[in-house]
């Protein structure tokens, strides 16, 4: 039976990594997949998940306007489609998510989904909390804050390291994020005193 999976983590966890090497392992057995990355950061003209350790796949660029029932229906024309990867699955819209559970529950194909629960300021994305509300699989994939304890925040730096706490939800800058546990990142924040 086909699921809608959604693995989430602080940034550096290795979300990307293990999204490669899972849908290698479809593929080694012979089977389609079909890997979706988001548009947001495009820096070519086709898609790419790359992980920091230098493996990498081409993939399907999505944007929030990209019907990916429509997508997954035209693929699965061309032959036999046995999963769905979507990288940076923060970025996806609620109706997005929903046509993927839709792909799972009609099409018959599982969606394993990886991306952050919550962005610089410790608010949910809207395909994060989507996903955490009508995923069948929550899966948590973990860092460690460099402290050593589990990271489960993410603060976004500037220039001088010091930890931002206004802007954009989203960044296209090149930016630097620092995966820390809830305590560290409160005093990061400027929300709670260090000690």
């Amino acid at each position: 039976m086909a699921k809608l999976y959604f693995s989430y983590a602080a940034m550096n966890a290795g979300k990307s990594t293990t999204l490669l090497q899972a849908a290698y392992n479809y593929r080694e057995r012979g089977m389609s997949v079909l890997l979706l990355t988001s548009a947001l950061y495009k820096s070519q003209p086709e898609g790419h998940i790359s992980s920091r350790i230098g493996i990498g796949a081409d993939a399907t660029f999505y944007a929030s306007e990209t019907d990916l029932w429509g997508l997954v229906e035209e693929y699965m024309m061309k032959g036999a489609l046995h999963a769905v990867f979507v990288d940076e699955a923060q970025f996806l819209t609620r109706d997005q998510v929903w046509q993927l559970a839709r792909i799972t529950d009609h099409l018959g194909v599982p969606v394993l989904t990886y991306g952050l629960r919550t962005d610089f300021q410790g608010e949910l994305f809207e395909g994060s909390a989507a996903l955490l509300a009508i995923a069948d699989d929550l899966r948590e994939l973990r860092t460690i804050c460099e402290c050593g304890r589990k990271a489960t925040m993410t603060a976004r730096l500037d220039a001088d390291g010091k930890a931002l706490t206004t802007g954009d939800q989203v960044s296209i800058e090149k930016t630097t994020y620092l995966s820390l546990c809830r305590r560290h990142w409160e005093e990061r924040m400027g929300r709670f005193p260090a000690k």
